[in-house]
């Protein structure tokens, strides 16, 4: 009995300890079974296709425009002065007035230079009668040449002193130049002005100019009637203007070229002196080749990007041209229909596998 119940036992720790050794074969046959493989390596790694998006090219029109600060300005202004010195007797505007060319603004005190006149005019009247007589004699030759010249002379002398009063008492008499606005006065009345004080300064604002500069190397690209489109620093909608003017030679200076528009004004909402952001459209480029800014990787010796060419990543040097706030022209380098890898860029290297997920 004894030795029954030892076999029994022996056998029992023997089966034991060959299922303890068969277990992991079992789990991994058992892994097997539900479909988990072995794990790849690094080289299984490597040949798998990474996802990119891409662009495929075609060429599209591209409006050469850059951007650049300039200023208005006034289409006419000036700081009114007298030419005459006197006693300011009235002023005839008010501030911020619209005033009409010719307008009398100011008038200095010319009460003695009018009555000289006065004196000048009976003096004239004296003189025609004088050279009327005169010419009568001369016809019946009572009086010689000389005596009838000599009351001619007379005449066309006070005639001559009458037009150099009436030009001071114009002088005295301070008119607008042109239409505009009157700006803030800096006299009142009954003060004594002299030509070098200023009166106020009048604005013709409508149109208002715009003037701004652009690198030398744009002198080819700009001309008269170009337009812009530009806003000022107190906002509101977007303005238009045409180039009327341009400096004839390049700032030696700034190596720049100062352009002048103009840009209507009816509702006095532009100012001069307020600053204004310009857009200039300088030229179009009828069939450009454009990628985006990020697929363009800069190197030491220039530019290149990464194309897909049967369904592996090819790097290709180029040459960029304008630039937008998306995108860069690429001048040389690709060809229409070329897809351009535009995401993943850091991952990619020469003769990768990649697969486009998106095109754009």
């Amino acid at each position: 009995m004894k030795k029954s119940i030892k076999t029994i036992l022996t056998v029992a720790i023997v089966a034991a300890i060959i299922f303890l050794i068969a277990l992991p074969k079992l789990e991994l046959s058992s892994a097997d079974s539900d479909g988990e493989g072995p794990q790849p390596g690094p080289a299984d790694r490597s040949s798998r296709a990474i996802p990119v998006n891409a662009i495929i090219l075609e060429p599209k029109v591209l409006d050469n425009r850059i951007k650049i600060s300039g200023s208005v300005m006034a289409n006419e202004s000036v700081e009114l002065r007298s030419e005459a010195s006197g006693r300011v007797s009235r002023i005839l505007f008010r501030e911020g007035d619209n005033v009409k060319k010719g307008a009398l603004l100011v008038s200095i005190n010319d009460e003695e230079l009018r009555a000289q006149l006065e004196r000048l005019k009976f003096l004239q009247k004296l003189s025609e009668d004088i050279e009327g007589r005169q010419q009568r004699l001369l016809e019946k030759e009572a009086i010689s040449q000389e005596e009838y010249d000599i009351s001619l002379t007379e005449l066309q002398t006070s005639s001559a002193d009458i037009k150099v009063l009436e030009a001071q008492i114009a002088k005295s008499q301070i008119r607008a130049p042109f239409d505009g606005r009157i700006g803030l006065r800096q006299i009142s009345e009954g003060s004594y002005l002299t030509p070098a004080d200023p009166i106020a300064s009048i604005f013709s604002v409508n149109p208002v100019k715009i003037e701004f500069s652009v690198p030398g190397k744009y002198s080819n690209n700009v001309k008269v009637g170009d337009e812009i489109l530009f806003t000022v620093e107190s906002g509101g909608d977007e303005h238009k203007g045409k180039v009327y003017a341009l400096e004839p030679q390049v700032d030696p200076g700034t190596r720049t070229l100062r352009i002048r528009a103009l840009s209507t004004n009816p509702q006095g909402l532009l100012r001069p002196g307020q600053f204004a952001n310009i857009e200039l459209k300088l030229s179009a480029v009828a069939d450009a080749l454009l990628v985006p800014t990020e697929a363009v990787i800069p190197e030491l010796n220039g530019h290149k990007v990464f194309i897909k060419q049967n369904g592996k990543a090819e790097s290709v040097k180029v040459s960029i041209g304008l630039r937008t706030e998306k995108e860069v022209e690429i001048t040389s380098g690709l060809q229409p229909q070329d897809t351009v890898i535009t995401t993943g860029i850091l991952q990619l290297r020469p003769g990768a596998a990649v697969s486009v997920t998106k095109i754009n």
